[in-house]
Formats: structure tokens, C-alpha cells, sequence
């Protein structure tokens, strides 16, 4: 009989914890809906096409490109001929990825460096009314350097400098989700 009393408490136990991390869990849903949470959709631009100057050897005018073209209801227009068609032009002006010390050990090696992208680029209107100004947008990340990690401390630059050109490619996009009248 006592060995009967055990089992029914332990099995009473889990059933409380199961009960209770599903109570749990139901909340925590409902207190993420109540606050407003929701994911991230895809952003409502303000006009149908776009054309760009960006160079086809861009690896960020690349990335950009891909990114517009998945937007619902945008069509990328890069052909010269065809910008009479686009509703807005986006200017890519200058596009820059530099490498700067930070830091010197006392006998005088790089101990670290600062990696920076930047893009500036404006929006206007095919009749010249600029609806995104001469605008800059920069990312920056700091690595440190080791002479005997030459080769991987290289890749490692080579993934920040993609990170980075990934993060100023979507904040480019808010941006032009931003315009909201032509």
C-alpha cells in the first residue's frame, strides 16, 4: 500500500507541473499578444518602381537589388532606358568599406582595428523632388588583430564586412518604407 501512495504522489506531482507549464506558456502568449507584439512583415513601400544607378559589381547593390525584388508589388527597374517608367530613382552616391587602427601595443603592432561601411544615397522623384535627402548611413565594428591569426582573423573581417553590409541594406529599406507620399 505505501508503494501505491508513492506512485500516486509522483504522478500527482507531474501532472501539477505539466498543468503548470502549460498555464505558463498560454500565458505568456496572451501577454505577448495584449502588448502588440508582432513579427516583423514585409515593408508597404509608397511606390511600385524603382529605378537605381547601382553597378552591377556592387556586392551591396547586389544584396540591395535581391532585397527590393522580394518586396510585394516593387519593380526594380536598372535598364537607363526604361526610368521614365519608375515612380521614384534612388541614387546610390558613394558606397565605402575602410579599416582603421585603434589601437598599438607598446612596440608598436596593430592591436586592434575599426571596420567601417558606409552608403550614402538619396531618394527623389523622377521631376527632382527629393522625398530621402543626401542621407549616410554607417556601420562600425571592432576586431582586435594577432600576427600568428593572420589568416582567420581576415575571415573574421570578411563576415563583419558582410554582417554590415546585411544590416545597412535593411536599414536602407526602412527608410524607404519611411516615405509615405510621392
Amino acid at each position: 500500500m505505501p508503494y501505491s501512495n508513492a506512485v500516486y504522489a509522483l504522478s500527482r506531482r507531474r501532472l501539477l507541473r505539466q498543468t503548470w507549464r502549460a498555464g505558463s506558456a498560454i500565458t505568456a502568449a496572451a501577454l505577448l499578444t495584449a502588448c502588440g507584439f508582432e513579427l516583423r512583415k514585409a515593408p508597404e513601400l509608397a511606390f511600385s518602381t524603382l529605378y537605381t544607378n547601382i553597378a552591377e559589381a556592387s556586392v551591396f547593390g547586389q544584396l540591395l537589388k535581391r532585397n527590393l525584388k522580394t518586396i510585394n508589388n516593387l519593380e526594380v527597374i536598372t535598364n537607363t532606358r526604361e526610368i521614365e517608367r519608375a515612380q521614384v530613382i534612388l541614387e546610390l552616391i558613394q558606397e565605402a568599406q575602410e579599416k582603421v587602427i585603434l589601437s598599438k601595443s607598446s612596440t608598436g603592432t596593430v592591436r586592434e582595428y575599426v571596420l567601417r561601411y558606409r552608403v550614402r544615397f538619396k531618394l527623389r522623384t523622377r521631376d527632382g523632388f527629393e522625398l530621402i535627402p543626401d542621407t549616410e548611413l554607417v556601420q562600425e565594428r571592432e576586431i582586435s588583430f594577432n600576427e600568428t591569426a593572420a589568416l582567420s582573423k581576415e575571415s573574421e573581417e570578411q563576415l563583419l564586412y558582410r554582417d554590415m553590409r546585411s544590416d545597412l541594406v535593411q536599414q536602407l529599406i526602412r527608410r524607404l518604407a519611411a516615405v509615405r507620399q510621392l
